[in-house]
């Protein structure tokens, strides 16, 4: 496949994206995916809705302060300044976000855009020595952290310069301080359509983070297809939601999805269930993005019914059980719109709403997407037959220097690692995942990572991590451990190594359920059989 010349100095990403024969089927079938050579996502998102709507609406909003689109391309522009004239930043070079939804956080993936680099996305709960995993992947540059978070960024060996933002003003390394120094003038840069605007983590199985390049064209491609075709926004919409920006579910719903139709957004850093219906009510949210896991707490507590105002609810990140949507429906009449995407797609594929629904289904092809059901052989499965869930569209993935590419992709088919069944009708229902990731409250998290965590613990002889099924969460975290001698197996101990989990890797990760064993289930050769653990945990063990 031919790139475009690239804007990029730094050829770090291009040099590093798959073999062209490894690369997926792209589709581009629907007029509006289109895109001219030269393309900069940030200016098409921001610029182009100045141009259309003027610099005075209402943009960005938070409990305690409303941007602007004015305001925003006023503070990325100083953003774009600061990396450039003080930092030196060329084309191409990578500058790691870390914060919570705040509006800071997206001048900067804006800023970063406009002055030609790649956003690397990150969640704000990493620890330490993940950043540096992610790091020694992406080889930042610079590194951008709300100051609240800055801790464990300065622990990490980033070899990045690092800038906080929303500390003391006279901070040494204050990136609003600098801002505030520039006049907030910069043309941005002429990118190509297919430079690589962000790098997005995954974890596989192994718990190895892979890194999922994604151009500018693929921002504007996830509007232009579920955005546009199903969540159906207007200018006069006001957005909220719960999954973090540095996740590209919260990326596309509470930044690319409403500037692209010139609405607003309304940022939460953190909230209750509770909560975040009180914020939905008060602000007029009309769009809300979350997980299941959220749509049965706001059930659990009797709150759906203050949800009527909402015009439209999306859920993603794990299955949505037909009994929640019903009961939510009958609750609220609000119908609430589900979808799978991957963070190798970047957003939603798969998806229905309004009378298009049926509870318990994924839905059907996004506009733009095609997807399949496929059987061991690789040709599609019967209608009504399990199989693995293929995909391909206007974006796809591309890992970054993995050899994982040729797993994932496969005869030009997006391989998401999920077990489906399509219905005669072209519906696809969810089976199973197809791996050991287990998926909590809409996180992907690998057990062989939170096995390697716990068996830091000096209690810890041996140890094996599964899902466990969950109503409230869909999965949960267990772990099967086999203490060393002297070690008591109670209530004690298992907060310990809760603890001792949090405190290495990111607190959601933790396992919620502990078992003492006495033994772990083994082939002849030693290798652990998650499998049987698997069993173990369906049948409450």
């Amino acid at each position: 496949m031919e790139l475009s010349p690239s804007a990029h100095a730094d050829t770090f990403c291009r040099d590093r994206l798959p073999p062209t024969e490894q690369w997926p089927e792209l589709l581009f079938e629907l007029p509006e995916l289109h895109y001219p050579d030269r393309l900069n996502c940030a200016t098409s998102l921001l610029d182009d809705r100045i141009a259309e709507f003027g610099p005075d609406r209402r943009c960005l909003v938070t409990a305690h302060e409303t941007w602007t689109y004015g305001d925003l391309l006023h503070r990325a522009r100083q953003v774009a300044q600061v990396l450039t004239e003080d930092l030196g930043l060329v084309t191409g070079n990578r500058v790691l976000l870390r914060g919570p939804n705040n509006p800071w956080l997206v001048a900067c993936w804006f800023g970063v855009l406009r002055a030609g680099g790649v956003v690397v996305t990150t969640m704000p709960l990493l620890r330490a020595h993940e950043l540096t995993t992610l790091c020694g992947i992406s080889r930042p540059v610079v590194a951008i952290s709300d100051h609240r978070f800055a801790a464990e960024l300065t622990a990490a060996d980033t070899g990045a310069t690092v800038l906080t933002y929303g500390g003391p003003d006279d901070a040494e390394n204050d990136l609003v301080a600098r801002c505030a120094a520039k006049a907030g003038v910069f043309d941005p840069v002429e990118t190509a359509a297919d430079d690589v605007a962000l790098i997005g983590f995954t974890s596989g199985t192994t718990g190895r983070p892979k890194a999922t390049m994604h151009f500018h064209r693929d921002v504007l491609a996830n509007a232009d297809t579920f955005s546009r075709h199903v969540v159906r926004p207007n200018p006069d919409d006001l957005f909220t939601g719960t999954p973090p920006i540095g996740f590209t579910f919260g990326l596309g719903g509470l930044v690319v999805f409403p500037l692209h139709a010139g609405a607003a957004t309304l940022l939460i850093e953190q909230a209750t269930p509770g909560q975040l219906v009180d914020l939905v009510t008060e602000f007029g949210v009309t769009v809300l993005f979350t997980a299941p896991t959220a749509y049965r707490a706001i059930l659990a507590a009797g709150l759906a019914g203050r949800m009527a105002a909402v015009r439209r609810c999306i859920s993603a990140g794990e299955a949505l059980p037909a009994t929640v949507w019903q009961d939510f429906h009958q609750a609220s009449g609000v119908r609430i719109i589900d979808g799978i995407g991957a963070t190798e797609m970047l957003h939603v594929f798969i998806s229905a709403a309004d009378d298009d629904i049926r509870p318990g289904a994924t839905g059907r092809e996004v506009p733009g997407f095609r997807a399949a059901v496929l059987g061991a052989d690789g040709a599609p499965a019967a209608d009504g037959e399990p199989g693995m869930l293929a995909v391909k569209g206007p974006t796809g993935c591309r890992y970054l220097d993995d050899e994982r590419q040729a797993a994932y992709v496969r005869d030009g088919w997006n391989l998401t690692g999920d077990t489906y069944i399509r219905d005669a009708d072209g519906y696809f229902w969810y089976q199973a995942r197809s791996d050991d990731m287990i998926i909590s409250s809409g996180y992907n998290i690998a057990g062989p990572e939170v096995e390697v965590a716990l068996a830091g613990h000096p209690d810890v002889a041996e140890c094996g991590v599964v899902g466990a099924p969950d109503e409230a969460r869909g999965m949960i975290v267990k772990a099967y451990v086999v203490l060393r001698a002297g070690a008591t197996a109670d209530d004690a101990t298992v907060k310990d190594l809760q603890a001792h989990v949090k405190n290495t890797v990111a607190p959601y990760k933790y396992p919620r359920a502990v078992e003492f064993v006495d033994a772990l289930p083994r082939t002849s050769n030693g290798k652990l059989q998650r499998a049987v653990l698997r069993e173990w945990a369906a049948a409450g063990r």
